[in-house]
């Protein structure tokens, strides 16, 4: 059983007057101990990476580099085509620039997290994840990659010995290889299913599927995001319930043990 958990979102993803989902982000930062902050190849844009990185620092928040595809149109959740070298060095762009935003109010950069088709992507790509390893290995070997469990970027980051965080996803449905069943269009999920499913996650280690089989499953973090339909209902159940629990939400770095 699971008795301290890091609650993770995805966060920053607009462009200019550009919004979606409807809620706020600073209604959320305060219900969160790590954001994913959007880079400006999916979403974000300068000033909205600076505001929330700013309202993280506010907020006692984990700051993580959320970088996707180039692919504003499609908010990061279509495919494109590339070699890895050339996929990581979009990612590199974009962790860097929100790093200098971190760097500008005072905070570090805690962890990166791949955004969408790119995260997808790399979970089945040893090549892919090998590189962007390579990568954190050198120029933030303490921060965290956030990651699936039974990924390749899993894998990759625990043989070289980057900090590595395992994620539940908690609006999100998994299939029976104990992945998930990856959308670009999550609809508007019952918060209070969402939060069951949740507690039994962290009670029992079990997640059904959308067989309706059950698979394992071990995180360290529990993601949902901001741009799902109803988040802060979500957000705020999740935590009840798992206060309820006796189940803590607490700073990535004390759960992880980095």
């Amino acid at each position: 059983m699971i008795d301290a958990v890091d609650i993770n979102c995805d966060m920053g993803e607009a462009f200019g007057r550009w919004r979606v989902g409807d809620t706020d982000d600073t209604t959320l930062m305060g219900l969160i101990s790590s954001a994913n902050i959007a880079a400006g190849f999916h979403a974000g844009d300068p000033n909205l990476m600076d505001q929330t990185v700013r309202l993280a620092t506010e907020h006692g928040v984990g700051i993580g580099a959320h970088p996707g595809y180039n692919d504003l149109q499609g908010f990061g959740r279509r495919k494109i085509a590339g070699t890895a070298k050339e996929l990581v060095n979009d990612m590199v762009y974009q962790v860097g620039a929100l790093r200098e935003f971190a760097r500008r109010h005072g905070a570090r950069l805690q962890h990166v997290k791949p955004h969408g088709a790119l995260y997808m992507e790399m979970a089945v790509d040893a090549e892919l994840s090998q590189i962007f390893v390579q990568y954190m290995r050198t120029v933030e070997p303490n921060a965290y990659i956030f990651c699936m469990g039974g990924s390749e970027t899993y894998r990759v980051a625990k043989e070289a010995g980057q900090p590595v965080v395992r994620e539940f996803y908690a609006d999100r449905d998994y299939d029976d290889t104990g992945s998930i069943v990856f959308t670009r269009d999550a609809g508007r999920p019952d918060p209070a299913a969402i939060a069951r499913k949740v507690v039994r996650a962290c009670k029992e280690g079990k997640v059904r599927t959308v067989t309706g089989g059950d698979v394992d499953i071990a995180f360290e973090s529990i993601c949902f995001h901001s741009d799902t339909l109803g988040a802060l209902d979500i957000v705020r159940q999740m935590r009840e319930a798992l206060n309820a629990k006796g189940i803590r939400i607490a700073p990535v770095s004390e759960i992880a043990g980095h």
